[in-house]
């Protein structure tokens, strides 16, 4: 499981981009987000460098948690 913080995560909006990001690496991933904590757990089989450049794209950039 990978494990991040995405600082610019803010709204409902925001979770939906941060998963259409995860999404467009790996269809089938498995995300939680807490818009809270700014957390986000993907379940993916997906490189995590691949992930976290696609969520840097979208304009969330992201570090390991």
């Amino acid at each position: 499981m990978l494990k991040l913080k995405v600082p610019d995560m803010t709204c409902g909006h925001c979770a939906i981009v941060v998963s259409q990001a995860v999404h467009s690496v790996d269809t089938n991933a498995k995300i939680d987000i807490d818009v809270g904590t700014k957390a986000v757990s993907i379940t993916t089989s997906a490189d995590p460098a691949e992930v976290i450049q696609a969520l840097a794209a979208a304009g969330y950039p992201a570090q390991p948690d």
